[in-house]
Formats: structure tokens, sequence, C-alpha cells
């Protein structure tokens, strides 16, 4: 198990008239090489778990294991080493004010000391623009183009090759096509799983888009206040289809009152 989150409690507001407990001795693990989508109404915790997962909340109560080491009280900065995240708003994974060059350089010495030296090598523009062409999106040959110039598709791409450029051991995609254009959207997720298989990387996707839920990744994962109320992998993940999903959606809408 790659992941694993082991009986976490989250309280909100605590202590307070508006306190709400979410998380109560939830459980969730991710198998190295596994790609789960999850999916779940607004407040159900999806990207609380992002948050916890990624050190940016910590919980009031449980464990965070990654690869067997417990890293529940590691820092966000630390995490980053080996977990790279991709945010709904392209503007957040990208600087406006670099180009795409400047970009890609920033990302690839991740993790590395600066120094008074180039912080862009010339001599890496070839590999740049060979990363950019499985976008297919003319990309590398825009280098000294300022990203703040790309459509959100085109930036949303670059987010992405950037968050997967380093050795990361985990992708975190945080609703990454909820701001795009329909047909941005679907580019966005082809190239996202052309880049998951090929690198192997193990992966966790929140999206409100179910189709993209059931058509991608190996597990989907429905969460609802705090808990896990369909987990499927294999041929049950396969055999799932969107009205499946939205029968278990109107199903908690009619317990809930609305």
């Amino acid at each position: 198990m790659l992941l694993e989150l082991i009986d976490i409690q989250t309280t909100f507001n605590a202590g307070s008239p508006d306190e709400m407990r979410l998380f109560e001795g939830f459980s969730f693990g991710v198998e190295q090489g596994g790609f789960v989508s999850v999916v779940g109404s607004n407040g159900s915790g999806k990207t609380t778990m992002l948050n916890l997962v990624c050190g940016t909340a910590k919980p009031d109560a449980g464990r965070i294991l990654f690869d067997g080491r417990d890293i529940t009280n590691v820092s966000a900065v630390k995490r980053a080493s080996w977990i790279g995240r991709v945010f709904q708003d392209p503007k957040a994974g990208t600087c406006a004010h670099l180009t795409i060059l400047e970009n890609l350089a920033l990302a690839d010495n991740k993790g590395n000391p600066y120094g008074l030296g180039r912080g862009v090598q010339k001599s890496r523009r070839a590999r740049y623009r060979d990363v950019l062409a499985q976008c297919g999106m003319g990309l590398e040959n825009r280098l000294d183009t300022l990203v703040g110039t790309l459509s959100g598709g085109q930036r949303q791409a670059l987010a992405l090759v950037i968050a997967t450029m380093s050795d990361i051991r985990l992708l975190i995609l945080d609703e990454h096509t909820a701001a795009l254009d329909p047909k941005s959207s679907e580019t966005i997720m082809v190239l996202t799983d052309e880049l998951i298989a090929k690198r192997g990387i193990t992966t966790v996707m929140v999206t409100h888009n179910l189709r993209h839920a059931v058509t991608y990744g190996d597990r989907i994962l429905m969460m609802h206040e705090g808990r896990a109320v369909v987990d499927k992998s294999g041929a049950e993940k396969k055999a799932l289809a969107v009205d499946d999903l939205l029968d278990v959606f109107n199903g908690i809408s009619i317990e809930a009152g609305n």
C-alpha cells in the first residue's frame, strides 16, 4: 500500500456552535500504481481528504502513512518532493509572468538548491520541447511565450506536465478539469490518462464529472459526509455506469431531505 489514511478524525470549528465532525474513524488506502477517481457532493470530504494527504491540513486523530512511513506530522513542503498536485484553477500551478521555458526550468529544479547560476539551462530546450509535444497543443513551439497569455486548457496542460516532471510517487488531481470548457476538459483528461499510464504514477483524482470518474481509473470512490458509500475496483468498476452513480446520489439526497 503506497498511501494509507488510518482512523482519521477531523473536526471543523471545534468548541463553537458551528462545530462539525467530518471524519470519524475514516480509513482509506491506495495501492502502488492505482488510479482512484473520487466523487461526492459538496461537503462530502473530498477536498479535505486531499489536503490531509498533501499536508495542508492535519487530522485531529489518526495516522497518514506513505509507503509504510508515518507522515502525519511531515510538512506540506517536504511532502511536495514526492507528491504532485494539480488544482482546479489553471492559474494555481503555473507562474503567469514567466515564460513556458522558465516555468519548466523551475519545475525541473524542484527539490534542488538554487545558486547564482542560470535558472534556465538553454541546453534543455530540446527536452522541454519533447515533454510539451505530448500535449498536442503546439506548446513546444512557444517556449518563450508568457504563460499568462495561454488559454485555460493550455495552462492546465502545462500545470499537469509540471506536476509530473519530477520523480513524484503520487499525483493528486483536485477537480483539474472543472474550470475548463467541455472540449478542453476532454483534451486534458486524455492527456492525464496518457501521462499516468506512461509514468505509472499512483493517482487520486477528485472530480464532479461522473462520466470521467466512470471512464478513467481502475477504482472509484464515492464519498458522503466523511465516509465512503461506494468503493468499487476491477471488474465491478468497469461494469459501473453513470446512471448507477446517479441513483446513489439521488438516494443520498432523499435521505438528507433534499
